[in-house]
């Protein structure tokens, strides 16, 4: 049956019509326990959907959805290993990636677990000989970069992790520094490269199938430096400058990588989930095995809850639900995700990756074109930066938007005395938070002089969001984070049955950019492109040989 066909779906939308001409400034005035009712906290993180706009009627008539679309037992079917990533016959077990090391999941008569923390701890191995100044390179010399090459999930997820804890203290006195190379032209790598001494460089690649044509192409690049840098031999090179993260050995073999210089991960884990895995290694060896195991527990307390509680107190489900509603019923298409902490600058194109390239789908499990929309654009920045930016058609605009504001209530609150100014700005920077969000919901409503107000100056408010507050962030906060926005796409997902674990959106491109290539380098026998792509080519040809 089709989603639209449902019971459900129908007086979802009978709903919606009432719902629709209702104001948030209403809602709460109808009840003084609103907030007390649509908000809910997991451990270290509470969330407030009170400024959505739904009632506890509309969660009921959502998790009817849910339960009509047989949510729970997909859940199940998830974190047992079945084959829900049915396009490519294959299980999603990121999930795994955090469960502790007493518990069991087989796989084809395979303990997984077992296998997890086995690579878990080569990882702590080797993090540990790089902090212990243990690890030499080709002169002796102690590592003292670590520069990790990966691209999309593979570069998205550590980069973002490492930036959002960037105030832990490392746990060692040797200074090293963890760098993060992604852009295919190679701009990022040729400017840090002027910066590196090669005798305490280490190159981390990472790649599901060591072959992506990016990061091969940095790989080649970094490894033409330390030869240029070192005038060693390449197998001495890469037994003292490389360490490869892929799910087929055998190319990273071929490419030259020691076989103690190797981690694993698994076909079953998605790139953009792969954070958990090995890919984690320039977490570790940034804040440390303890708390990337930490980063992993916060991770894993979320999979508890998600998996355990009822639906509507299920903090995953009812935010996946809201934006089912947004995006189906209220016909709103864009969601922005603000964060009120610079630490968590990355977090806005990781989630676009998580959610769009997961759920950017327009045909069910059974390949029928949807009739609905999917997932909404994601896009968002840094809070304050933003309101210099594009709150302005937030607040005024003629576009619909849903927001997510993300802010820890603590921080400086462990320092030294002097910190005072500090913790001021944290305390500033909650407070445009919270006042950008009351203003987006209520409008003029909470002026005294609204009917005074001209009309350039009105602000409609009616703008849903929902409030994320981490008592602090810390690993243990942050791996509660990103779980809870794994569980919410795949909860979409289930909702319009489409497939959130492929990608083939992204794979014509790459196949199209390899025919390109020839185009541009083979004068002979090339394969001819369209006309626009024909001419463009003809001007780039003309200026280079010029």
């Amino acid at each position: 049956m089709l989603q639209t066909e449902r019971e459900e779906w129908h007086l979802l939308q009978a709903h919606a019509k009432s719902m629709s001409r209702e104001h948030l400034f209403d809602l709460f005035n109808q009840s003084n326990k609103r907030s007390e009712a649509l908000s809910f906290r997991n451990n270290d993180l509470f969330i407030d959907f009170s400024k959505q706009r739904i009632s506890e009627e509309t969660l009921q008539l959502l998790v009817d959805l849910a339960n009509a679309s047989q949510l729970q037992q997909k859940i199940e079917a998830l974190f047992q290993g079945e084959s829900v990533n049915r396009f490519e016959q294959r299980p999603a077990l990121h999930m795994a990636l955090r469960s502790p090391e007493e518990a069991r999941l087989e796989l084809n008569g395979i303990d997984i677990i077992g296998q997890i923390h086995e690579q878990l701890s080569r990882m702590d191995k080797l993090v540990s000989q790089l902090h212990s100044a243990q690890w030499r390179g080709h002169t002796g010399r102690p590592i003292r970069n670590l520069v990790h090459i990966g691209v999309g999930g593979s570069d998205l997820g550590p980069l973002m992790t490492n930036r959002a804890l960037c105030d832990l203290k490392p746990p060692t006195e040797h200074d090293l520094s963890v760098h993060f190379v992604s852009s295919m032209d190679g701009s990022q790598l040729s400017l840090l490269l002027k910066e590196l001494e090669p005798s305490e460089t280490l190159f981390v690649i990472a790649s599901k199938s060591f072959s992506t044509i990016d990061t091969m192409a940095n790989a080649d690049t970094a490894l033409h430096w330390l030869r240029n840098g070192l005038g060693a031999e390449d197998r001495k090179i890469l037994q003292h400058h490389f360490i490869g993260i892929s799910a087929n050995p055998e190319k990273m073999t071929q490419f030259g990588i020691a076989a103690d210089n190797q981690l694993m991960f698994w076909e079953w884990v998605g790139g953009r989930y792969s954070l958990w895995s090995c890919i984690g290694f320039p977490i570790a060896a940034r804040i440390g095995m303890d708390n990337f195991r930490q980063l992993l527990a916060g991770a894993h307390c979320m999979d508890e809850h998600f998996r355990t509680t009822p639906f509507l107190e299920n903090i995953p489900v009812l935010l996946a639900l809201i934006g089912i509603w947004n995006v189906n019923f209220l016909d709103i298409h864009a969601h922005a995700i603000l964060p009120y902490d610079g630490r968590l600058a990355s977090l806005p194109a990781y989630l676009e990756q998580l959610e769009m390239e997961s759920n950017g789908k327009h045909t069910t499990i059974e390949e029928h074109e949807v009739s609905y929309s999917t997932c909404p654009i994601i896009w968002g920045d840094i809070g304050p930066n933003a309101q210099h930016a594009f709150y302005q058609l937030l607040h005024q605009g003629t576009e619909r938007v849903m927001c997510d504001f993300i802010a820890p209530a603590r921080r400086y609150h462990c320092e030294q005395s002097g910190n005072d100014e500090l913790k001021v700005q944290h305390t500033l920077a909650l407070s445009n938070c919270l006042a950008q969000s009351r203003v987006l919901a209520f409008g003029d409503n909470i002026l005294k002089t609204e009917n005074q107000v001209p009309a350039y100056k009105r602000y409609h408010g009616n703008q849903p969001s929902t409030t994320i507050l981490l008592d602090e962030l810390c690993p243990f906060s942050l791996g509660q984070l990103i779980a809870l926005y794994e569980h919410k796409v795949f909860v979409q997902s289930v909702i319009w049955n489409i497939n959130p674990f492929d990608q083939w959106g992204v794979e014509l491109g790459k196949v199209m950019a390899n025919e390109t290539y020839q185009a541009l380098t083979q004068s002979t026998d090339r394969p001819m492109m369209d006309q626009s792509t024909e001419a463009i080519l003809r001007e780039i040809q003309a200026l280079q040989e010029s």
